[in-house]
């Protein structure tokens, strides 16, 4: 009997042994391939999707890339995907197979925003995409009519205090313009109108002709505007003074702490895409930010090249969504 114990033991050992090596070699093959399909990646043209019209900073720039990555990569095809706020462009490519050939030219307004700001945006950044890379961020300028009687934040508030009501500010729904100025708002304790706007040129246009008040927009539509005297730069949303405006303080600087982040650019993929494939996608787009060329035309854009790792990213994603949130719950705006 003893015998018979020992042997049956034994023979589970050995089967153990079995499965266990079984069970190796198949990650050993998966590994293999993955880093085989990373080797070879791409072998078809990749697609990168924006989730805005063509022609703003988000195309411009994911173009940018995307004829990098043509150049140094593969051929990368961009498409204009427009719609709730980015959310339907995120879905798109949440739901694309995880195999590096879908991208999403994603943007705070997209990613850290808009999944928060719709009740039924369908999409968790945190958990529907893997980080792939960031591109650049960007500060917001809080600029004026020069009809409006303040020369400093400090005179704006004042102003609005005893107007309430008769401002206004126009920007899209759900991007860094929109909730800078909500934030503004319950930092001031001033009651400024929002009015909605299906584009930011548009929004800009008609603080030109005098329909809006005052904006909070990227330095590549307004630093023009505000150099050549049509507007009236009194903030800049950035920790630090940028190069463009030395003049013009940072909120921060004047005593009005907690506005949102700036406003950023990134690439990201469906989640379950293969490391060795994103590792491949960060390294090439880091490549082109290290380029003065790249470096210039993003500058142009009104923003700043910001190369990281797939760690530092997956790291900052959480963080600003965890930060856009946090001025969502403070300023209440909600969209069904």
């Amino acid at each position: 009997m003893q015998q018979q114990a020992t042997a049956r033991r034994h023979g589970v050992r050995l089967r153990l042994i079995a499965a266990l090596a079984m069970a190796l070699a198949g990650t050993l093959a998966v590994c293999t391939e993955l880093v085989a399909a990373a080797e070879n990646f791409p072998v078809h043209p990749i697609k990168l999707i924006v989730p805005f019209g063509p022609g703003g900073p988000p195309d411009v720039a994911a173009r940018l890339i995307g004829a990098y990555l043509s150049d140094h990569l593969g051929p990368v095809v961009v498409e204009n995907h427009v719609g709730a706020g980015g959310t339907l462009a995120a879905r798109a490519v949440a739901t694309a197979p995880p195999d590096g050939y879908t991208l999403l030219a994603g943007t705070a307004g997209s990613l850290s925003i808009s999944p928060q700001l719709y009740k039924n945006a369908g999409i968790n950044p945190l958990k529907d995409f893997a980080a792939v890379a960031l591109v650049s961020s960007a500060p917001l300028v809080l600029a004026i009519q020069n009809s409006i009687p303040a020369h400093s934040v400090k005179e704006l508030v004042a102003y609005a205090k005893a107007n309430p009501g008769k401002l206004n500010y126009g920007a899209v729904i759900g991007t860094p313009p929109h909730l800078s100025g909500e934030m503004f708002k319950h930092i001031t304790g001033t009651n400024i109108v929002f009015v909605p706007y299906k584009s930011a040129a548009q929004a800009t246009t008609d603080v030109l002709a005098g329909q809006m008040n005052m904006t909070f927009e990227g330095t590549t539509a307004i630093v023009p505007l505000i150099k050549s005297g049509q507007l009236r730069a009194l903030a800049v949303t950035a920790p630090q003074r940028i190069p463009e405006l030395p003049e013009v303080p940072t909120m921060d600087e004047l005593g009005y702490r907690g506005m949102p982040p700036d406003s950023w650019q990134a690439i990201v993929a469906p989640a379950g895409t293969p490391a060795p494939v994103i590792d491949k996608i960060n390294a090439a787009v880091n490549q082109g930010l290290a380029t003065a060329a790249m470096q210039e035309k993003i500058r142009r854009l009104g923003g700043e090249p910001e190369p990281r790792s797939v760690k530092e990213f997956t790291d900052f994603i959480a963080d600003q969504y965890k930060r856009w949130g946090e001025v969502l719950r403070i300023t209440g705006v909600t969209l069904n």
